[in-house]
């Protein structure tokens, strides 16, 4: 038997492959399908199943395109409806993969859908339990992604979570290994650990949400405290998922368009294009097409784009360092922007040496940033990190703008302002000056510094 954890950090996303005895099985694929294939033909097994353990919302799923490629059967939980052909699994039904099956627990309360699958070796004996975003490291999926309008409020999935646990997952044996769809990083959970997989046992010790005296308000209580809303994308993902989507090798092949800066330049203006940069925030600063949107493929590139980009219907032109456009057409379409028309087949210089504008973002370090007077600037510091991170420490005179809400909170700024931005390591700050300088705002300095570093130019008295 094989089990192997296909782990995504962008994403904080683990799929899983399974093998016994010349069949395979795929838990959670992402977009891009061919991985799975050729760890298939590598052993020389045959794709048998494509297990689903929900509608995923943090992105888009392989399944689809996996089905169709391999001839493997979809398979999801109790009540999940879709607009494409799948097998809805009933509760408690057993699948055989070579001498090992797997067995659908339905375990509602992420989402109704969601399901874990749970492996029995030869023995018939559990060895495994794949819990999807039911159950993660440390935490418990979110209870807050019902769909606008259901009627359904968390606090309703909350309690139905909390029944899943206790009935379905806590009571299998201690020695069960816990595989989840996610670890630190994603948005479907708050307080998941870095550790991508577990036992039953320790999680029943050390998982806050399976305390064994919790009763189900207190379980309500903690789990839905302090949730910060879900990225706008979740939603449009989670339709994706349901209804189906193109396939991705049209997505990429659509992407892989080399454009000089003159078929560039045109492509933006006649299709109203996203011009997305996503470079390394060192030369972004120095050097950018006029109001581009940075987004780095070298931090959380797909979640953020998925938070910070509108709608997944604009086109979108890419400015990528050379050997990585293909990388970066193919994380966007993970998240589900399919819409990608080109990218740039030259650098900045090219760029500039074929007569067009380039523009800059003013970037300091912390020391310089401790020698200027803001009182005297007229200037607001403006801290980019998320609540939790805030309240962990700073800088007394900062206000704080968490960047997945930028495009929200925008309008109580103003472009005459003199703003300096911060986050932990400058990757979030350089995000949020394009995004403000794209609308306007011209008066801008970039702190591209460790948030140590900047916390340090103000002594501990001081500090909030």
């Amino acid at each position: 038997m094989i089990i192997e954890q296909i782990y995504t950090g962008c994403l904080a996303q683990g799929a899983y492959y399974l093998e016994c005895n010349g069949e395979a099985a795929v838990i959670d694929p992402l977009r891009d399908y061919q991985t799975y294939i050729k760890r298939a033909e590598r052993s020389g097994a045959r794709l048998k199943y494509i297990f689903e353990t929900h509608f995923h919302a943090d992105f888009v799923s392989g399944h689809l395109d996996l089905a169709a490629a391999t001839g493997a059967k979809i398979v999801y939980g109790p009540g999940a409806k879709t607009d494409y052909e799948k097998y809805e699994a009933r509760d408690g039904e057993i699948f055989p993969l070579g001498k090992v099956s797997i067995k659908v627990l339905h375990t509602p309360g992420h989402t109704n859908e969601s399901t874990c699958y749970l492996l029995l070796d030869d023995q018939d004996k559990p060895h495994a339990l794949f819990t999807g975003d039911t159950l993660f490291i440390g935490d418990v999926g979110r209870p807050d992604l019902s769909q606008p309008g259901s009627g359904i409020t968390m606090e309703d999935q909350a309690g139905i979570l909390f029944d899943s646990l206790r009935s379905k997952v806590m009571t299998l044996p201690d020695d069960v290994i816990i595989y989840p769809a996610h670890g630190a990083g994603s948005a479907c959970g708050k307080k998941m650990s870095r550790e991508t997989k577990d036992i039953l046992g320790h999680q029943k010790q050390t998982n806050y949400a399976l305390r064994a005296d919790m009763t189900r308000e207190e379980f309500i209580k903690e789990v839905t405290d302090g949730l910060m809303p879900p990225p706008a994308y979740f939603f449009e993902n989670a339709r994706l998922n349901k209804q189906g989507y193109d396939s991705f090798k049209q997505a990429l092949d659509q992407g892989l368009q080399a454009l000089d800066p003159e078929q560039f330049e045109a492509a933006a203006n006649r299709e109203e294009a996203l011009v997305l940069d996503v470079r390394d925030k060192v030369e972004f600063v120095k050097a950018f097409i006029p109001n581009s949107i940075f987004i780095g493929l070298d931090g959380s590139f797909a979640p953020w784009a998925g938070a910070l980009i509108p709608s997944l219907e604009r086109p979108i032109l890419i400015v990528a360092p050379e050997g990585r456009e293909e990388e970066a057409v193919t994380r966007l379409a993970r998240v589900g922007f399919d819409r990608v028309i080109g990218y740039l087949d030259t650098d900045m210089d090219g760029w500039a040496a074929s007569g067009r504008e380039l523009d800059r973002v003013e970037t300091i370090k912390a020391p310089e940033f401790g020698q200027r007077d803001l009182e005297k600037e007229g200037a607001s510091l403006l801290d980019l990190r998320k609540p939790g991170e805030w309240d962990g420490g700073h800088l007394s005179f900062a206000k704080n703008y968490p960047l997945d809400f930028l495009n929200e909170s925008m309008s109580e700024l103003e472009q005459s302002q003199t703003y300096y931005l911060h986050c932990r390591s400058g990757y979030r700050s350089t995000i949020a000056a394009s995004i403000l300088k794209a609308r306007g705002f011209d008066h801008l300095i970039n702190i591209q510094d460790k948030v140590d570093d900047i916390l340090a130019t103000e002594t501990s008295a001081t500090i909030a």
